[in-house]
């Protein structure tokens, strides 16, 4: 039994699941359509390019949310999930993960992206353990604006993926990362098998310098 981990925006969807939330507050007027929608876009540059503050953009997402009741957030997410995450699930990359489920492999996906965005999509690819970056909740379940703990991001996978290993019958030998994004990096260094998904400039070359597989599920 090998760990077969993916990162999920741009690998396991066509699309970053993060900015589609954004975009989907500014479309129903939850936030400011000008600033919002301009700073939701600039971070998004800022995590292509590598520089994204990962505390600064979480606390910028979290913030909406705290003006919301849980039962209404559950709400506009089964919105969002409708709307804007199904049209970009990929059907090869559900033969990847059932080719993984079908060799008896713990599937895992670990994103950048918080839980509370991920959670619904992880179900809905039928991935039952999920390591994503949390927000802060009160003793109410309200979101208080703030993140809690370590970020999953960049050298925060690790960190995170080390956590959730302890005490757990797998380990990174033998395990297996697809990602499309030099974010990840550090983390397709650790495991046996890295591969890179659609990748991006930076990722496709380090890849091919490195032999590692390269492939689409576009």
């Amino acid at each position: 039994m090998a760990l077969a981990i993916f990162d999920l925006d741009n690998t396991l969807i066509r699309g970053d699941s993060d900015h589609a939330w954004g975009e989907y507050l500014v479309e129903q007027k939850i936030v400011d359509d000008t600033h919002y929608a301009k700073a939701n876009d600039q971070f998004y540059r800022d995590y292509v390019d590598g520089t994204l503050d990962i505390h600064e953009y979480l606390e910028f997402v979290a913030t909406p949310l705290t003006r919301f009741s849980p039962g209404e957030l559950d709400t506009m997410r089964n919105e969002f999930i409708a709307t804007k995450v199904d049209p970009i699930l990929l059907p090869k990359a559900r033969e990847l993960i059932e080719k993984h489920r079908t060799a008896g492999d713990t599937l895992l996906i670990i994103t950048a992206t918080n839980q509370f965005v991920t959670q619904p999509i992880a179900q809905k690819l039928g991935i039952e353990h999920l390591l994503a970056s949390q927000l802060a909740t009160d003793n109410e379940g309200r979101f208080t604006g703030k993140v809690s703990g370590t970020p999953c991001f960049q050298g925060g996978k690790i960190t995170r993926l080390t956590e959730w290993l302890e005490g757990r019958p797998e380990s990174l030998e033998g395990s297996y990362f697809y990602s499309d994004s030099m974010n990840d990096l550090p983390l397709l260094q650790q495991v046996s098998y890295p591969t890179a998904v659609d990748p991006d400039p930076r990722l496709q070359q380090h890849a091919e310098e490195q032999g590692w597989p390269v492939i689409s599920l576009r």
